[in-house]
């Protein structure tokens, strides 16, 4: 495979001093802005900003739009009357299937950087990402992605590690960059399957992993090996790899980005991250000192904010909304937001507190976590502020704020409970204030949607992102992502842990401000970049297998796709059993054929329709059997499913599956 030219204008092994980098370009370099890059780019500034920037930016070079943007049409599967005569859901099998090929990923070159993601590139979560040089294997992450609506019984998703079979000598960590589960989440059984690599990150994620592993085996947290970030000043070296780390903001404490330098080349990985407007704390993160890493350097930045226009909204003024809502509102305040916004918790905990209110905190993983950061001393609060929610009643309503999960509109969370006059201690009131302080991930839109509309029925006063700012999310917007662009000026850019278009939306965001597309690569799930020991870097035509591992009650990786298939058949279509019992010497039908159907037709309901169904059967058995001849009994099962699955489409138009149980005697 052809290899790319280094973004910088002189071969990477040459000195620092002579280097461009991705962003530094001479007046010969600039151009014109695109027609439609300057469209987009224009509509992703902001309206209004709160502070000026240091200095004015650069334009962008020239990029050529795509010759043809009209799609090609493709064939759906339907007639033209709009009828679906697919046996199967043809896309969303397919989306479920692996893009795994089988190909063998070669053996890696000596003196070559490689990284591989096996997740978190076509989905928000499964983030987690190899690294290898020679021997050595450095990971990053090991997250969970919550099931979409076409994935039913499916607890959660967890990355596929078969690429590391056999390697697992060679991992030499483990590295969290912050304890959200979309990056700790399969912890608990990736680091078993994987004989527990050594686990680095800092205090407060060390403490939710081994809160993770301890609830998914009891003693298993014995086995971890914690290597713990002291500080950000910390060097650790892990085979080929040293490790260093650096401050990032995000909505979780102890997050931080991490440098792996290699003989290759220096890799800058963000994590979560985000600049914030405005912020609570006076204090600005800058990330310029990484442009002085040792070349070629390799940035992978977070792409979910892509995009945002403009700035997130003032730190400030977020907390100063919820500070005076803690303050006016009439009756009890329950807040829902996710349970590791610890540090907004404990603003809240400590506004309540000023204002001689008591809190009640509700959710396993909201208590789990405030306790946490009680041990470590991130939250101090009086013992008499937080109080039992099965106490609340002993207070007068105005004296009340709640603070729970539940906000996602999750069926078991707290919040859901309570508005469905599920909870034990909290019966809704008119008088109450709900708060939704979260955003909305991706995928949730419609139990969200729910959720408002039944509290929205039982409160009068309902707060959310729409009315009143009272949420700042933790991922950045794409003014954010150009301005670590060039604070950074990395040689080669790979933009991750998002869908697919919001990393070619990032990628666009890169070609705005000057980087050589050749140096800019967009990765799936289980794609393959290196860098050789001259700093050029392609990527491979091989995949890493990074097909779905299913969690499903007590059962990793014994659902795939077929199951799934089937469950989706099953929930749209229905099943029908037909029993049939044949005599073993005349191999005339004995009995009854019994019809039964779920999730199809009722049965007592459509008696002509399943006494069709039952002359079917018996023309199936009559033509498939003779005496004297031993029954073929999968030439008469399958007779059965295609003929009753034909003759019930031809009715219906509906396909339930059909599973025929036929017995001799």
């Amino acid at each position: 495979m052809q290899t790319s030219n280094s973004f910088t204008k002189n071969p990477p092994h040459q000195s620092r001093r002579g280097e461009e980098g991705l962003l530094k370009r001479d007046s010969k370099e600039t151009g014109r802005v695109g027609a439609l890059e300057g469209i987009v780019a224009h509509a992703q500034s902001p309206r209004v900003l709160r502070k000026k920037p240091e200095a004015s930016y650069p334009t962008k070079t020239e990029h050529k739009p795509p010759a043809n943007l009209r799609p090609r049409k493709k064939f759906t599967g339907k007639t033209p009357a709009g009828r679906n005569n697919r046996r199967f859901q043809m896309p969303t099998a397919g989306r479920l299937e692996s893009r795994y090929n089988g190909a063998p990923v070669p053996l890696l070159s000596e003196k070559c950087l490689r990284i591989v993601p096996l997740g978190g590139q076509e989905e928000v979560g499964r983030n987690m990402t190899v690294f290898e040089y020679g021997n050595d294997i450095v990971i990053v992450d090991m997250g969970l992605q919550f099931p979409e609506e076409d994935m039913p019984g499916i607890d959660y998703i967890v990355p596929n590690v078969n690429y590391l079979k056999g390697k697992e000598k060679n991992i030499r960590g483990v590295i969290f960059t912050h304890g959200h589960l979309d990056h700790i989440g399969a912890a608990p059984i990736l680091l078993k399957q994987l004989s527990y690599p050594p686990v680095i990150a800092r205090d407060f994620t060390l403490a939710l992993i081994k809160h993770k592993v301890e609830d998914q085996e009891k003693g298993a947290a014995s086995h971890l090996k914690l290597v713990r970030v002291k500080t950000l000043e910390d060097k650790i070296r892990l085979g080929a790899f040293e490790a260093s780390f650096f401050e990032v903001e995000h909505s979780i404490m102890d997050a931080m980005g991490i440098i792996l330098r290699s003989p290759a080349g220096s890799v800058v990985h963000m994590g979560d991250w985000t600049i914030a407007n405005d912020p609570v704390e006076d204090k600005q993160v800058s990330y310029k000192h990484l442009a002085n890493l040792p070349r070629p350097t390799i940035l992978m930045l977070e792409s979910l904010g892509a995009l945002k226009k403009g700035l997130p909204p003032s730190e400030q003024e977020v907390h100063q909304n919820l500070k005076n809502l803690i303050r006016t509102v009439p009756g009890r305040l329950i807040i829902g937001t996710f349970a590791s916004q610890i540090r907004r918790i404990s603003y809240l905990i400590e506004y309540a507190e000023q204002m001689g209110k008591k809190v009640a905190l509700e959710g396993y993983s909201m208590k789990m976590n405030i306790e946490v950061a009680k041990e470590l001393g991130y939250i101090k609060v009086k013992n008499d502020t937080l109080i039992s929610v099965n106490d609340i009643h002993k207070y007068p309503d105005k004296q009340i704020v709640v603070i729970c999960t539940g906000a996602q509109g999750e069926l078991n969370a707290a919040l859901s409970r309570i508005v469905t006059d599920n909870h034990r201690f909290i019966k809704l009131q008119k008088n109450d204030t709900i708060v939704f302080s979260s955003s909305v991930i991706p995928g949730n839109e419609r139990a969200i949607q729910r959720l408002k509309d039944n509290l929205y029925r039982k409160c009068d006063n309902v707060i959310h992102s729409d009315i009143m700012d009272i949420h700042i999310g933790g991922h950045s917007t794409a003014q954010a992502m150009e301005e670590v662009l060039r604070q950074i000026q990395p040689t080669y850019f790979l933009p991750v842990y998002a869908n697919h278009y919001f990393l070619k939306e990032a990628a666009k965001i890169a070609h705005r401000i000057g980087a050589p597309p050749q140096n800019v690569f967009v990765l799936d799930n289980g794609g393959v970049f290196e860098v050789d020991g001259n700093g050029a870097g392609k990527m491979l035509k091989e995949k890493a297998d990074t097909s779905y591992v299913f969690i499903d009650g007590l059962g990793i990786g014994d659902i795939g796709h077929v199951v799934l298939r089937d469950r989706q058949m099953l929930a749209q279509d229905g099943m029908v059993v037909i029993t049939v019992i044949i005599d073993a010497k005349s191999k005339n039908i004995v009995g009854n054929i019994q019809i039964t159907s779920r999730g199809f037709i009722h049965v007592k309901e459509n008696f002509d329709l399943v006494n069709e169904t039952k002359r079917k059967v018996e023309k199936v058995v009559r033509d498939n059997t003779s005496k004297g001849t031993s029954i073929d009994w999968d030439l008469v099962r399958n007779q059965l499913r295609e003929v009753v699955g034909q003759f019930l489409f031809t009715k219906t138009e509906r396909r339930p599956m059909i599973l025929p149980v036929v017995i001799e005697v």
